[in-house]
């Protein structure tokens, strides 16, 4: 499947790096950047590990692999987005 911008998805971590997670969604890999994870802003929320899985939105489908975010911001802006008509859609958690 391919996944498009603004499209909510559940992604699995398959890596951890220091700049971000290797994430697989739906048979496509992706990519989401540390600043992109909750923990990067909150002591509270662990850092990912490889297995976690998370609910996430594409940022930006035109990169190799697609950016992805965790981050609840991220997913309101989205969802606003496509309430007006915006691309992407929905893929239940």
């Amino acid at each position: 499947m391919t996944l498009t911008n603004h499209q909510e998805t559940t992604v699995t971590v398959t890596a951890v790096a220091s700049v971000g997670s290797q994430v697989r969604a739906d048979g496509t890999s992706g990519f989401i950047d540390q600043a992109k994870h909750p923990s990067w802003w909150s002591p509270d929320v662990p850092p990912p590990r490889v297995g976690d899985r998370l609910h996430a939105v594409v940022l930006d489908d035109s990169r190799t692999p697609p950016r992805l975010s965790a981050l609840r911001e991220d997913i309101e802006i989205a969802r606003a987005l496509r309430s007006v008509g915006g691309e992407g859609g929905t893929t239940p958690a």
